[in-house]
């Protein structure tokens, strides 16, 4: 049985680079357009199955040539696809991305068969979900499909992981089933109201999630990197910030993703979080510098050789 269990979306990735984001009625000459693997699901599991995670990915694709594709490319890195249902009628789910020249990006997505991914198939997979050390849930599939994998996987006492993207509101119902709420900046702000710009804010931002029922909750908040709040309920939370590395982003399109599927790996492989946030971070810092979703994860030894780098760096920085 796969330690890591994603529970999640695939999609086909169409980018279209342009020289800066459209306002709303105003249509932009792009330039390259290219086709990728995408999809949170899809995208955080690819992350670390490339990170050499033991993964299974349980998502839905339509029966078509994306989906297909899709597949493929998921049994090449590597990924256990067992419990990827072929839907017969709905297409695979696509995502329309346009890229500026900073690596800042604006995403469309039509769920198609990620919308067909049912707490049925939840049951399904109930073996693979109860065997799991971490279980690694993002917001691209029903609601329904999300709780009923929390539920499962909570029951079994493995660590849930919601990363809450795309951002919307979540049933209250969900929050004691996480573990760990992996927010960023915008999706902290519209869960809790509450603007995070700096780390007061994100303090109160997290307190508010605790005292809905989540434990951990770490904040990622791109070049400001990450901040992380513990709470137990029995004293005052754990608060520390985690500096990011500095990096130049070609593309930032699916940072939030190979953070959170690499920083799964690390939980899965027993590192104390701090460890394991660092290690989710220079997988990160890598992907920005490439293009692409999927394409853009790094492999283990690339985010090894990163954190020796920069360790390096670090001892010889007066």
């Amino acid at each position: 049985m796969s330690r890591l269990v994603v529970v999640g979306s695939s999609n086909t990735d169409m980018v279209i680079r342009v020289p800066h984001l459209p306002a709303p009625g105003e249509t932009v000459l792009g330039g390259s357009f290219s086709t990728a693997g995408g999809g949170k699901g899809a995208n955080q599991a690819v992350a670390a199955a490339r990170a050499d995670g033991d993964v299974s990915l349980v998502a839905c694709v339509g029966k078509d040539d994306f989906g297909y594709a899709a597949l493929a490319a998921f049994a090449v890195v590597g990924i256990n696809t067992d419990h990827c249902m072929v839907d017969p009628q709905a297409p695979s789910g696509v995502a329309q991305i346009l890229v500026d020249p900073s690596g800042e990006n604006s995403i469309a997505v039509a769920p198609g068969a990620n919308a067909c991914l049912l707490p049925r198939h939840i049951d399904t997979a109930g073996r693979l979900l109860e065997k799991a050390a971490v279980v690694l849930l993002q917001l691209e599939t029903p609601i329904e499909t999300v709780l009923a994998a929390a539920r499962r996987a909570n029951q079994a006492d493995a660590v849930v992981i919601l990363n809450p993207a795309p951002a919307q509101l979540l049933p209250a119902e969900l929050y004691p089933l996480l573990q760990m709420l992996t927010p960023n900046e915008t999706e902290a702000a519209l869960l809790t109201g509450i603007q995070v710009r700096d780390p007061g804010s994100a303090a109160a931002a997290a307190d508010t999630l605790h005292q809905r029922g989540v434990g951990t909750v770490l904040i990622t908040r791109g070049a400001n990197g990450v901040y992380l709040s513990q709470s137990d309920d029995s004293r005052e939370p754990l608060r520390s910030e985690h500096p990011g590395f500095p990096v130049t982003a070609v593309d930032t399109t699916a940072a939030g993703d190979v953070f959170n599927g690499c920083l799964a790996v690390a939980l899965t492989e027993g590192l104390p979080l701090p460890q394991a946030i660092r290690f989710a971070q220079a997988a990160a810092a890598l992907s920005v510098q490439q293009p692409g979703a999927q394409a853009s994860a790094p492999t283990r030894a690339a985010i090894e050789s990163f954190l020796i780098t920069q360790a390096t760096t670090d001892t010889q920085t007066p």
